[in-house]
């Protein structure tokens, strides 16, 4: 079974919950494409990387999410979270010198699952909605929405699982 990134429910609301996350470590390519590109344009680096593709011909589990996210107006950057029991020390150098390693610092998060495919429309739907739900509950977000897929591309549409995540402005008073 595939690991998935560790969280804590801090509440549950009407249309999303918010989440603590601790401390994470991401593989990251930033890829100057299309929203429905770049996860694609990104993966093969990625991929390799935890393939053995890195300085110490490493292996590392695939776990999920894979994270996508606005770089800039013309690209994403694409990640993927590695296992909780990775630290600075113990993650390999990638060899590509497109994939850069980052150590996300622990954070709140407010998050909206959805079923479906993974289409640009889906995800500014559902991040328009869970924006709409954190206006009205007055809580404030710092930053841009990240798509989070749980599901690898062959499996049906419609089984699909995804999220849309955003981070909160610490702390969120109104909890």
């Amino acid at each position: 079974m595939t690991e998935h990134q560790p969280f804590t429910v801090v509440v549950k609301r009407d249309g999303y919950e918010i989440r603590d996350y601790p401390e994470s470590r991401l593989a990251q390519v930033d890829t100057r494409a299309s929203f429905s590109s770049a996860g694609n344009m990104a993966f093969g680096s990625l991929i390799r990387y935890i393939s053995g593709g890195n300085a110490s011909s490493q292996r590392i589990a695939m776990t999920a999410p894979v994270l996508q996210e606005p770089s800039t107006a013309s690209s994403y950057l694409v990640s993927f979270v590695m296992p909780a029991d990775m630290t600075d020390e113990t993650m390999p150098r990638p060899v590509d010198g497109r994939v850069t390693l980052v150590t996300v610092p622990p954070r709140r998060v407010a998050a909206r699952g959805f079923r479906g495919g993974w289409s640009e429309h889906r995800f500014h739907e559902h991040a328009s909605a869970l924006r709409a739900a954190l206006a009205r509950d007055k809580i404030d977000v710092t930053g841009e929405p990240t798509y989070a897929r749980f599901d690898p591309p062959w499996k049906p549409g419609f089984l699909k699982y995804s999220e849309v995540i955003i981070e909160l402005a610490e702390p969120a008073s109104t909890l």
